[in-house]
């Protein structure tokens, strides 16, 4: 009698995976995950337009392929450079950031370039006036809502305690009413 279970995928540590896979099958595992598309993945990583939906599936029926793109589905994070510090850092930017720490007179154009090396994830608008009647030209900057930027944070670092709400149990009499009116 012949043992008919299907064989089971051969399960590969990540340094293996790294060196069976070809740098097209890597960027094939790549681009899947951004839309679960094998024909568009393949085109992207070089393979041949005319054979793209054919090599697709083919490249998802190898199990090396099929175990790298779990790994970076499990590592989302890691693939696309997403991570609560990341998140952190630039709330810190737009909560923290001051007006004054941009420019501390009105700004001319010709100041522009400085203020937008310094601080430019804090900006939500700029606006330049550039008519040319106008010997000075001046730029508006409005900075991006620093109260919203503080409660993310505190959200995010679990600031925000729950609120404590009060009860009280002192008299309970017309609980029994209630009950009683329910029967």
């Amino acid at each position: 009698m012949s043992d008919s279970t299907p064989q089971q995928d051969k399960q590969y540590t990540f340094e293996e995976l790294q060196k069976k896979l070809t740098e097209k099958e890597r960027i094939f595992c790549h681009q899947y995950i951004i839309d679960w598309n094998g024909a568009r993945a393949a085109r992207s990583a070089g393979y041949s337009q005319k054979t793209a939906k054919e090599t697709g599936y083919e490249n998802l029926t190898k199990p090396h392929i099929k175990q790298y793109i779990s790994i970076i589905k499990n590592n989302l994070e890691e693939e696309s450079g997403i991570s609560k510090l990341r998140n952190l850092q630039e709330l810190a930017k737009i909560a923290y950031s001051n007006i004054a720490h941009l420019h501390d007179t009105w700004i001319e154009l010709s100041d522009w370039e400085q203020i937008k090396r310094e601080n430019p994830n804090a900006l939500d608008a700029i606006e330049r006036d550039d008519e040319q009647e106008v010997e000075t030209k001046y730029v508006k900057i409005k900075l991006y809502p620093k109260l919203i930027a503080i409660k993310e944070i505190n959200e995010m670092m679990g600031y925000k305690a729950p609120v404590k709400l009060e009860h009280d149990v002192k008299d309970l009499s017309h609980l029994q009413d209630i009950l009683d009116s329910i029967k």
